[in-house]
């Protein structure tokens, strides 16, 4: 193989035009068929049989919520690891994306009638609760990856107790519950956008800021100290960074697993561990994932469709089981 082809930049351009390849692709995929040649015509304006409405109010939303979505779950798994420094940590993972999911189910379910900006306000205060008990237990004395794992597992075990309880407590308002809580982007529109855009449009680029302090980070406390990097203040600025990006993308589009433990080790693979690489990377991954896996979800049994949680759990959970392998050698 040509050896440009492995510099960081032209894999970046590459996930970008797979990346972009993916969303014209998707946007014919669904119970009413769109060909690449319509497609094609509904950008240029010529619009054929009314497909443009069918585009315009429900695939191109839920695209860019995918996208949107994608991205932020990436940039947070890709944080969480570089932060902690053990390649498990994951916002699904250590249990984030179930803290929100049980505050979101709880306003679901308790409090139906509440206006729609309740739930990604319930989904970040548990989130942030989650990441609260995180700190306690692993960070205030100093990271201790070998037990990160574990007490993130335990949180989520907690909260997913909590959600059951919630469902079995309430049977008859389950089920606008359930779908969330198995991620997907059915049926949403661009309030659903305009609601994530704002997280992601400020977060992405403070990530990248940043990046500098994750590579700082990882070479240890001490050595960082000694570089004059504020380890604690640090640690926690980006926390908060990837609580907020986590928790805005769980607040749309549900529980999505496993999108934010993957994403970041693929793009790993491809770029390296620099962080200024491997965050746009681990953003476009995580993009490419989520939109791939809401196509399969419409395309595979129209007018039937997956929830794109359900592709995600399928592509995530042999890989960390392969991870957990991969470490135990290690």
């Amino acid at each position: 193989m040509n050896p440009l082809i492995r510099t960081p930049k032209r894999w970046l351009g590459m996930l970008l035009m797979l990346l972009l390849v993916m969303i014209y692709l998707s946007i014919g995929v669904g119970a009413v068929w769109i060909g690449p040649a319509g497609i094609f015509e509904y950008i240029i304006g010529k619009e054929a049989s009314g497909q443009a409405y069918i585009i315009e109010n429900f695939r191109l939303p839920r695209i860019v919520v995918g996208l949107l979505a994608g991205i932020g779950l990436g940039l947070s798994g890709a944080i969480l690891q570089g932060v902690i420094r053990n390649p498990l940590a994951s916002p699904d993972v250590i249990g984030i994306t179930k803290g929100a999911g049980l505050a979101a189910a709880a306003v679901i379910l308790l409090y139906p009638g509440l206006p729609v900006l309740a739930l990604p306000a319930a989904a970040f205060s548990g989130a942030a609760l989650v990441m609260l008990a995180l700190y306690v237990f692993a960070f205030r004395r100093g990271v201790q990856p070998a037990t990160l794992a574990l007490i993130g597992i335990a949180l989520g075990a907690v909260c997913q107790a909590g959600i059951q309880f919630l469902t079995i407590k309430f049977p008859l308002e389950t089920n606008a519950a359930l779908v969330w809580l198995t991620g997907s982007v059915w049926g949403k529109d661009w309030t659903d956008v305009l609601m994530l855009v704002p997280f992601i449009l400020i977060g992405a680029p403070a990530a990248w800021l940043l990046s500098r302090k994750l590579d700082v980070l990882n070479l240890g406390d001490d050595v960082a100290e000694g570089l004059g990097e504020p380890v604690q203040k640090a640690r926690l600025s980006l926390l908060a960074l990837a609580v907020v990006l986590a928790g805005a993308s769980v607040a749309v589009v549900g529980t999505l697993g496993f999108v934010g433990l993957i994403a970041p080790h693929i793009a790993r693979q491809m770029v390296g561990n620099r962080h200024v690489y491997l965050l746009p990377a681990s953003a476009l991954t995580g993009a490419l994932l989520l939109v791939t896996a809401d196509s399969l979800g419409r395309g595979l049994f129209p007018p039937t469709e997956v929830p794109a949680g359900i592709f995600t759990a399928v592509i995530g959970a042999p890989y960390f089981l392969f991870l957990l392998r991969k470490i135990q050698k290690s």
